[in-house]
């Protein structure tokens, strides 16, 4: 399996040299030189695991086969709470597929704990003699699930980047209290964007690449923009598939929709992926929070990130740049890189690009998108609980008021499963808000655990639990344009 860069500027690169660097270093991002079909009902019988390692044989079969099989354990070996890592629980007639039990209780730990053996595996194919520096900006989740994946791996650094007073002070607390002698987390003054976008440019600097190859470090970074990221995300939809029959929700071989709140369109991304390869699937609907750019670009083909940024109660989806939709678009234009290329320099230094007709409508013909304001969100938090006694976080919210839109104004009624990306208890002020409203702003951050545990009934994860007694680590404090900076002050 080669890959290729959606902007056409690399020569195609193995599994192992697209994982090792990340992103392609002049720009652009690597996708599969071909989709492999299957046959999802050879899958039947699988467990996690072995579905797992089913399908990154397809896409890594340059990696040793022994790296795969120890990266997949992972699923079984007590890293997440549940003997079944990915349930499918039914409310009401469509499925929320439980992302969240993990060690970080988010749906992140489904690729970051297996991320770090990928990782290996590549850069000792490709034969570097260096350390690895990944770096990582996070808007909430993926910060902590690629700390925890990565820390104290040998001959590995990883930093973190994140907005200040961008994500929740659950959040914020997993991150620095981590721990790992190899561990960094860095507050970024400003919002994810600019943090996403300064770490872009370092990734992209031949300069600041050099500094570091002549002191043995090399770049990676544990984002969705890395292949190795984004692969093992494509398993959960197979998964949730393969549930859905066994449970008799769906007959054999019948379509389905899949709902997923995003903001960085990764995971709905995997799912596209997963429907390329044979999965049935019928509709995508991708739910964006009030931040949404990826909703009006499907009404107008506008992308256009020169908009207000909002803080809101689903902060892992305040984001205005989404960096893999380059992907998607390279799919919905016949992977013509030319106008890839043009568009995302035309983001770069304007803000904005338009597609033609044609592509919008192709774009529309595989995705549905729609949005949920802060309003919707509490609304749909609370009635799901008052009718279901079922607690969703902030980022499911979203996914099941876009899907309640969506089947409104359609009458489609084939059975669809909607992506629970996070425990309720990341977002426990919040939620606990919308469930009685004036409860939340009484309680702090880990009062609001305790409460809406007594009130629901529902147990805290485990990697949540004492997070204000932990020690934390000292976090550094930088502006967009110092990230650069501090990467040479520090490992340079």
């Amino acid at each position: 399996m080669l890959y290729i860069s959606t902007r056409g500027n690399i020569e195609p690169q193995s599994s192992a040299q697209a994982i090792s660097l990340g992103m392609v270093p002049a720009g652009g991002l690597f996708v599969p030189q071909d989709i492999p079909v299957v046959d999802w009902q050879e899958l039947q019988g699988l467990d996690y695991h072995e579905l797992a390692l089913f399908i990154m044989r397809l896409f890594c079969n340059d990696l040793p086969d022994s790296a795969l099989q120890q990266a997949v354990k992972v699923y079984g070996d007590g890293h997440f709470d549940n003997p079944n890592p990915a349930p499918l629980v039914d409310i009401d007639g469509c499925g929320l597929l439980e992302l969240w039990h993990g060690p970080t209780a988010a749906f992140k730990d489904m690729a970051l704990q297996v991320l770090p053996y990928l990782l290996a595996a590549s850069i000792k194919a490709v034969g570097l003699d260096a350390e690895v520096l990944i770096l990582t900006a996070t808007s909430g989740d993926t910060g902590k699930a690629a700390l925890e994946g990565f820390k104290d791996a040998p001959a590995t650094k990883i930093v973190v980047f994140y907005p200040d007073g961008g994500v929740s002070p659950v959040q914020e607390r997993q991150m620095i209290t981590t721990g790992g002698s190899n561990t960094y987390v860095v507050a970024v003054s400003g919002n994810f964007d600019q943090c996403q976008t300064a770490v872009k440019r370092v990734f992209s600097s031949q300069d600041l690449r050099e500094k570091l190859f002549n002191n043995k470090k090399v770049f990676s970074s544990a984002n969705s923009i890395n292949w190795g990221r984004l692969l093992p995300q494509i398993v959960y939809y197979f998964w949730a598939y393969l549930q859905a029959v066994k449970q008799g929700k769906v007959e054999s071989g019948s379509p389905i929709n899949v709902v997923v709140p995003t903001g960085n369109f990764g995971n709905i991304l995997a799912a596209f992926y997963a429907k390329k390869m044979g999965l049935p699937i019928q509709k995508l609907i991708c739910a964006s929070n009030r931040n949404n750019v990826l909703s009006d670009f499907f009404q107008t083909g506008i992308y256009n990130s020169n908009r207000p940024f909002y803080l809101t109660s689903s902060p892992s989806m305040d984001i205005l740049i989404s960096s893999n939709f380059e992907r998607f678009l390279f799919e919905m234009t016949g992977r013509d890189a030319m106008r890839i290329n043009k568009w995302f320099k035309a983001l770069g230094t304007e803000g904005s690009y338009q597609v033609e007709d044609p592509i919008l409508k192709t774009c529309r013909q595989n995705m549905y998108a729609g949005w949920a304001s802060e309003e919707d969100v509490n609304q749909t938090i609370a009635a799901f609980f008052r009718e279901y006694g079922y607690v969703l976080d902030p980022h499911t919210a979203v996914g099941v008021k876009v899907y309640q839109d969506y089947k409104q104004q359609s009458a489609d009624n084939s059975y669809t499963i909607i992506a629970s990306t996070a425990s309720p208890f990341k977002f426990a002020q919040s939620v606990l808000e919308a469930i009685q409203p004036g409860q939340g702003a009484k309680e702090d951050a880990w009062g609001s655990l305790n409460k809406l545990s007594d009130l629901t009934g529902w147990q805290i994860p485990s990697g949540l639990r004492n997070l204000q007694d932990k020690e934390a680590q000292p976090v550094r404090k930088c502006l967009p344009t110092e990230i650069e900076n501090f990467i040479l002050e520090q490992f340079c």
